[in-house]
């Protein structure tokens, strides 16, 4: 590390004092929360003023891509600052087509023409109206174990229990099972019998909902907060065959597994499948400067030759966070980030994740791919109860803080939610630093195994 962190505990309460002032805080109780001050960041790593370090397993929220405080990235917003800081969407400007033909590049099929938003929740809220324009239909069906966003449409799409409190039932947005064969909803034996059945429930699901009333279907490639669940072989092919058949709207989600994370540039290379609207953020510039989008194909796209679509944003291709985006893909593909993360992926985390499951009772499976993993952690191996209630809280959820709580203390900043814990370092995690992460990880597994049966 080129940065040494120090300790200013002074300057760490006062920073505290002002955001406990001022701050309020997303998905938080605002009384019971106590943030961490972090002082500065480079690469894997991060501090408080304190001058303690912490390995970022949790990649902040799975964003930080290419590390904290990438030089070429911070030199390109600089650079951007000083030449153009803003200019209306309605514009041409350089750096705006310079980052949706690096993305188009990249995506699957002919996903060439790009939207773009904020973050990801944007991008989902766009996705779903360009769908629901060019069918002339209304009805979304979206997977329970799923996060799209907490925007209005979004958060009625995402099928966890942050969903819940704004849910209104009346959004034309209908739930389904999609394939997790270590808690099949389906009963299945084999990954051909979870994918068989999980097509098989959806085309149920089609045809009592009525074909003729259904927009799109939106998934996430993989899964991510909900537990990076990657489905099984020929699911994905079978929802685009039936979408197809249809004229239904085939929507990925790739705001998580997308730009290196799962070792391709999207997740979706792993199936070779492509949708008919990609929607992305976080990794393609690393959550620098806000951005998001959503990737169009030809016949979407066409929708709105003549026709004007009814959407926009005052900060749709901001300059700064378009120049963001450029010198962050341009440094992945330079400094081969996403080779990368596949190799670290196959050759440290998954080995060395498997290693740590047959040493602890409280791992009840490992899954991933590239730097994009999940522990699913178990009271009891057998049965497969989780280690916590879902969505438990308080008391209920102390063996899960617990856990965290040790990693914490090892140096480690996990990523966990509900019974499970990610492991999702940057892209350009070294084999040294995922080794270290993984040490840690596996003595504050002992917390977990402490409420095992």
């Amino acid at each position: 590390m080129s940065v040494q962190p120090s300790s200013d505990p002074a300057a760490g309460a006062a920073v505290k004092a002002a955001d406990r002032a001022h701050v309020f805080h997303s998905w938080s109780a605002q009384g019971l929360i106590d943030p961490l001050a972090v002082a500065g960041a480079e690469g894997s790593y991060f501090w408080d003023y304190d001058g303690k370090r912490y390995l970022d397993f949790s990649c902040q929220l799975v964003n930080t891509n290419i590390g904290h405080q990438h030089p070429k990235v911070v030199a390109a917003i600089q650079e951007q600052a000083a030449k153009l800081c803003t200019i209306a969407p309605g514009f041409a400007v350089d750096v705006r087509s310079e980052a949706a033909r690096l993305v188009a590049e990249r995506t699957p099929g002919d996903l060439d023409k790009i939207f773009f938003t904020n973050g990801g929740a944007e991008a989902v809220e766009n996705a779903v109206r360009m769908a629901r324009l060019h069918t002339g239909r209304s009805k979304v069906l979206s997977a329970y174990r799923s996060y799209h966003g907490a925007t209005a449409a979004a958060i009625n799409l995402t099928g966890d229990p942050r969903r819940w409190p704004s849910d209104t039932a009346s959004a034309g947005v209908v739930h389904f099972w999609a394939p997790f064969l270590y808690r099949s909803p389906f009963h299945s034996d084999s990954e051909a019998q979870e994918c068989e059945r999980a097509l098989r429930h959806l085309e149920d699901t089609i045809a009592f909902e009525g074909p003729q009333t259904i927009a799109a279907i939106i998934l996430e490639t993989i899964p991510g907060t909900a537990g990076i669940m990657v489905p099984p072989p020929g699911y994905l092919a079978g929802v685009r065959e039936i979408c197809d058949r249809y004229g239904i709207v085939f929507i990925l989600d790739e705001v998580m597994a997308g730009f290196g994370r799962t070792g391709h540039w999207f997740a979706a290379d792993h199936f070779g499948v492509t949708p008919d609207l990609l929607t992305f953020a976080k990794g393609v510039n690393s959550g620098y400067v806000p951005l998001g989008g959503v990737a169009i194909s030809a016949e979407i796209a066409a929708t709105f030759d003549q026709r004007p679509y009814p959407g926009g944003l005052t900060y749709s291709g901001h300059p700064l966070a378009c120049a963001s985006a450029v010198a962050t893909i341009n440094a992945m593909a330079e400094e081969r980030i996403v080779e990368n993360a596949a190799a670290i992926g196959e050759n440290v985390i998954g080995p060395g994740l498997r290693e740590i499951a047959e040493r602890h009772p409280s791992v009840g499976e490992v899954r991933g791919l590239g730097v994009f993993w999940a522990l699913d952690l178990v009271r009891d191996e057998e049965t497969r109860e989780p280690l916590v209630p879902y969505n438990a809280s308080g008391a209920d959820n102390q063996p899960m803080a617990d856990f965290a709580a040790a990693c914490k203390r090892g140096g480690l900043w996990p990523f966990v939610n509900m019974n499970r814990t990610h492991v999702v370092p940057p892209c350009t995690v070294t084999e040294a630093e995922a080794k270290e992460g993984l040490a840690i990880l596996d003595e504050a597994l002992g917390a977990a195994d402490a409420h095992t049966v």
